[in-house]
């Protein structure tokens, strides 16, 4: 893995912020407490008490995103997320009404390369209503997925797919996606999957999907604000207790690609400005080493007084904006430079 020489030169400032050495002004420290356990079943659940409001925010977080995609079913984990909020064998209605009713705020699902998430924030005496619609598309989903509902889903994740490729530079991610990790690689492909591929997607899919990933043991209930652990503990155990765990599963270890030549791609498209990315495989998201490049970041293009910014668009006055960040995965991370 080579570096140009400002990236060098500031992973190097950034190692020496990180770790403490050059520090002008001691870094407050950090602590959201929290409590945590694990059902039978295997799901684990984490709760943080903050009794600032009556609200509870609820999330079920599921370790499967479209790097767990096989050849031929990209795009098949976004699908599946839209298919959760199309009703369960207990309520087999869209999963936004009976939350609508009581209040419920910042609810939603979002897939991507290492994970699929779906959350709500509720009042405190709505919680059980929650839980219960969450359990049931955990433990009870199958018997209310029909072809109608495959169908329809399929044709809003097509139409997503059109929307965000139509819009201006929206093919670049894709593109420097491919680039970045060869094939064979999980994240080789993009998580909203190719037009064949969602055609093609059946309910047999469906079944062997939920069957395989969205076990309990495979997942991670988080519930935050107005409630303690005890409550935590009796209101997760009646509603998902008696779901059976799914079958053992391996994960995949960290894999940082190494190419043998740069990639380089020129693509062509109606847009006001013409952008440079330039992006770079690093070490995955929960490592070190992602934490150090992240700061360097911020240091080159965390904004209008970042250093790249100053230099191109203030002194040099060759570019109009520019971004640099992290797009943090499981395997390996994105390490982004962006110039327009």
């Amino acid at each position: 893995m080579t570096f140009p020489g400002f990236l060098k030169r500031a992973l190097i400032a950034a190692s020496f912020c990180f770790g403490g050495a050059a520090l002008a002004v001691e870094m407050p420290a950090v602590d959201i407490p929290y409590e945590s356990f694990t059902l039978e079943n295997g799901l684990r659940v984490v709760v943080h008490e903050d009794r600032k409001a009556p609200v509870v925010a609820v999330s079920v977080w599921y370790h499967v995103g479209s790097k767990n995609e096989p050849v031929g079913k990209t795009g098949f984990a976004h699908l599946f997320e839209h298919l959760m909020f199309n009703g369960s064998e207990n309520y087999d209605g869209e999963f936004f009404e009976p939350l609508q009713e009581v209040g419920v705020t910042d609810i939603n699902g979002t897939t991507w390369l290492d994970r699929t998430n779906y959350f709500e924030t509720v009042p405190t005496p709505a919680l059980e209503r929650a839980l219960f619609l969450e359990s049931d598309r955990m433990g009870h989903l199958l018997g209310a997925v029909t072809q109608e509902k495959l169908d329809n889903q399929r044709g809003v994740v097509q139409n997503e797919k059109r929307q965000g490729e139509n819009q201006p530079y929206g093919r670049a991610f894709e593109a420097l996606q491919k680039g970045v990790f060869p094939v064979g690689h999980p994240y080789h492909h993009s998580t909203i999957g190719s037009m064949a591929d969602l055609d093609a997607a059946s309910l047999d899919d469906v079944k062997e999907w939920f069957k395989t990933y969205y076990g309990p043991n495979n997942s991670v209930l988080v519930l935050a604000g107005d409630i303690n652990v005890a409550q935590a503990r009796d209101l997760v155990t009646r509603y998902f207790g008696d779901i059976p765990a799914g079958p053992p599963l391996s994960q995949a270890k960290a894999a940082i690609p190494e190419l043998n030549s740069n990639v380089r791609e020129v693509m062509e498209d109606r847009v006001p400005q013409a952008r440079v990315y330039r992006v770079w495989a690093v070490p995955g998201r929960t490592t070190q080493s992602a934490a150090v490049l992240d700061v360097a970041a911020e240091i080159l293009g965390g904004g209008k007084t970042s250093r790249l910014y100053r230099d191109l668009a203030y002194d040099r006055q060759i570019a109009t904006n520019i971004q640099v960040g992290l797009f943090p995965f499981e395997l390996s991370t994105c390490f982004s430079f962006r110039r327009m």
